[in-house]
């Protein structure tokens, strides 16, 4: 179930999990992934663009719609602000289509919410599961950098219902 986030959570693992988040670590990952993921709630909380994947009552992941920041390489227009979709998973949990699931359903929202507004993605070009969800999503390369110590891929979309 991909849900608006309303209150704090907490998920096993934190940030910088996975082999393609800057400052990666290992961690406990907590509970293997199990069930459906369902379209997000209609009202966002708090935090409009924000998104939990829950999956048997249990956080696996995040999806985020934020405004890119001004000063990170990659935009479509000058004065910058692009809504990101960014997306962070249990390692447990890949591999099963949740991400897919999970951040097409987050882009239906967007694309109710702020239709005709494009959005953008960034990965790491050896990141090649988040390469194939960006070409699934129907993201397409717009340039690609060096930052993080490695080239990124930034593409862009503009989601429909």
């Amino acid at each position: 179930m991909l849900r608006s986030l309303t209150t704090p959570v907490r998920a096993a693992g934190g940030p910088g999990n996975g082999p393609h988040a800057p400052g990666r670590s290992d961690r406990d990952h907590g509970t293997r992934a199990r069930g459906h993921i369902v379209s997000p709630l209609p009202r966002p909380g708090r935090r409009p663009g924000l998104f939990v994947i829950e999956l048997d009552g249990v956080m696996i992941g995040t999806v985020t719609l934020d405004r890119r920041d001004a000063e990170r390489p990659g935009h479509l227009r000058p004065e910058a602000g692009e809504a990101e979709l960014g997306y962070l998973l249990l390692p447990e949990a890949w591999g099963c289509g949740y991400a897919t699931e999970a951040c097409a359903a987050a882009l239906a929202w967007f694309a109710g919410a702020l239709p005709g507004e494009p959005v953008v993605l960034c990965t790491q070009t050896a990141n090649d599961r988040s390469m194939r969800l960006a070409a699934k999503l129907g993201f397409t390369e717009v340039r690609r950098f060096e930052e993080w110590g490695a080239e990124q891929w930034f593409g862009a979309v503009t989601p429909s219902r």
